[in-house]
């Protein structure tokens, strides 16, 4: 068994793949975790995560410059149906588009787009940073042992506007609700950083190791 956390020159490679090292180790599983920017490595990896910091265009980019690597992830995730965990802007590259400055095309994967944040209270600042407590809206196999009013580690200025509510894990109020986990079949994505999130990231990361969706 073996997770690859794509590097396609986005996101916290190292501080995330510490933290899926010690989910691992601390629940007793011998699975090595690899960074690589390989398509090979993706379609030959057992659980995949797809971290992303900063701009979704650059992101969307930064992917699509890797040879084969959005094909292999298709192959892996939407064909073979492995385990997928998005993080942050890797969670945001699953919706159909991003209009973050410009309106580009996303993944597909989960219908909806990635727009602004825009809190109803002026107080509230953007972008959205620091710990928020989430609200579970429906039970996943990933949420096992977090209970709502747990608080996780935001940064981002741009949300997930889901087409379906269904697909909605939990969410954090911040001048109006905001999502902050989505999910559908062999597919998850956290709009927060789990690596930086404590007790209830290293669960999140723990729950994902062992899932058999």
């Amino acid at each position: 068994m073996s997770v690859v956390i794509v590097d396609y020159g986005s996101g916290n490679l190292r501080s995330a793949a510490k933290a899926f090292e010690r989910a691992a180790r601390e629940q007793g599983l011998t699975m090595p975790v690899v960074v690589s920017a390989r398509a090979e490595d993706v379609a030959a990896a057992d659980r995949i995560v797809l971290p992303g910091v900063g701009a979704f265009a650059d992101c969307r980019a930064g992917l699509m410059a890797l040879d084969g690597m959005v094909e292999a992830l298709e192959e892996a995730v939407r064909v073979r149906g492995r385990p997928f965990f998005g993080i942050c802007v890797g969670m945001q590259l699953m919706a159909g588009e991003g209009r973050e400055h410009r309106t580009v095309a996303g993944l597909g994967w989960i219908p909806g787009a990635v727009v602004p944040i825009a809190p109803s209270d002026p107080d509230l600042k953007v972008p959205h940073m620091g710990w928020n407590e989430l609200a579970r809206r429906r039970d996943h196999p990933l949420l096992d042992g977090i209970a709502d009013g747990d608080h996780a580690y935001f940064v981002h200025s741009y949300r997930f506007a889901l087409d379906n509510p269904a697909d909605g894990i939990a969410e954090v109020e911040y001048g109006g609700p905001v999502v902050a986990m989505i999910g559908r079949d062999n597919m998850v994505g956290t709009q927060f950083h789990p690596e930086k999130s404590q007790t209830v990231g290293l669960r999140l990361i723990a729950n994902f190791l062992a899932w058999q969706p």
